[in-house]
């Protein structure tokens, strides 16, 4: 059967944020040598299984404890190294969308200029603000949360990528309100050419109670034209799952839902390819939990077992499947969970993509139960 000329009218694009597979050409240019996401995890827990992925070819990209290469992939595999500098989100998820950034977004390891911190205070008509250093979200949350609700003025931090991160209470600040100021950074930061503008509101009564919730908000700055400007045109409807359309800055997006975490996520996404069939469609999707809940909290028993949530899930979404469809996941750049510090790593990222051929139904929608045992290490 010649598949060449199967004409494809969706495609699927999951990015698992934060999911490298070993370390870049150039990871020494940024202190990452030795980091492989995948890899370090599944050999911290002992043995990882991921069945479905696993037939994909998942396991042909290097190895993997537990992930053994097949001989004979259902899938498309490869690594992909990524062209633009840096290691940011930002740039990361623009080059899945064909757009490069060869320089790299400015990053403020000693915290922000204060004549840019002054302008903003100004501005957004603010007491002041907390903190403007290079930290965990967690942790800086956890030391100024309290004061910030005395004092009614945001926590400021960065990190590795760049951002101007602003963490504020949703009820003693206002979530509406953090959203407001975050938009007034984004103006203010623009000369600097700051990638994102992060809202990071946060709960709870004291330190030891804090938390940060799902209504993040993420301010890009404007890609220029990238393949979702290009399929809008030519009347493909592109839908984004997860903080996508925040990342484009809206820019290209038809319309999408803009979930919180990944078991959302990867329901929205299984709703939009039901509600979809037989029509063109880009449908785009950023998993966060990868990255935001276990690789920057250095989390590797977590990220294992988002891996395996996520390889449950795959059939339902794999069963949706018409032979005009092809499903892919990649990744925008790695976050090792067993690496030093808390920020990203310079990682080759996956390329796994699957397709339906006419007239055949998918072996891997009949794979193991969800009951069966993935871990070979008992994580209690």
């Amino acid at each position: 059967m010649d598949v060449t000329k199967t004409s494809m009218k969706r495609f699927i694009c999951l990015v698992a944020d934060g999911f490298g597979v070993g370390e870049a050409p150039d990871a020494s240019k940024y202190g990452d040598q030795g980091a492989n996401t995948l890899g370090n995890i599944a050999r911290h827990v002992g043995r990882l299984r991921l069945p479905q992925l696993e037939r994909l070819g998942l396991g042909c990209l290097g190895k993997f404890s537990g992930i053994p290469a097949t001989s004979n992939p259902l899938g498309v595999v490869s690594r992909l190294a990524e062209k633009s500098a840096g290691k940011d989100t930002t740039s990361g998820h623009w080059e899945i969308a064909g757009l490069v950034t060869p320089v790299p977004f400015p990053v403020f390891e000693k915290g922000f200029p204060e004549n840019l911190v002054r302008e903003f205070i100004q501005a957004a008509k603010l007491p002041g603000v907390l903190g403007n250093y290079h930290a965990s979200g967690t942790e800086i949350i956890k030391k100024l949360g309290e004061e910030h609700i005395q004092t009614g003025k945001p926590i400021l931090y960065t990190s590795a990528d760049s951002v101007f991160q602003l963490a504020a209470h949703e009820r003693a600040f206002g979530l509406e309100r953090l959203y407001q100021i975050s938009e007034i950074a984004r103006k203010i930061t623009l000369p600097f050419q700051i990638g994102r503008v992060i809202a990071r509101p946060f709960l709870g009564e004291n330190a030891a109670s804090f938390y940060r919730t799902e209504n993040r908000r993420d301010y890009s700055l404007t890609p220029g034209t990238t393949c979702l400007d290009v399929l809008n045109r030519g009347g493909v409807d592109v839908i984004s799952v997860g903080k996508i359309d925040d990342i484009f800055a809206h820019r290209g997006i038809s319309y999408g839902n803009h979930t919180g975490n990944n078991k959302d996520s990867l329901k929205a996404t299984l709703d939009f390819i039901k509600k979809t069939k037989g029509q063109k469609a880009f449908i785009f999707v950023n998993l966060v939990d990868f990255d935001m809940l276990y690789g920057h909290r250095r989390d590797p028993v977590g990220y294992a077992r988002a891996l395996v949530a996520l390889d449950e899930f795959l059939p339902k979404l794999l069963q949706e499947l018409t032979p005009e469809d092809c499903l892919m996941l990649t990744s925008d750049h790695g976050c090792d969970p067993t690496f030093t510090g808390s920020d990203h790593t310079r990682e080759f990222v996956p390329l796994v993509a699957y397709s339906v051929l006419p007239g055949a139904i998918s072996p891997i929608v009949n794979l193991s139960p969800i009951s069966e045992l993935r871990f070979w290490t008992d994580f209690n």
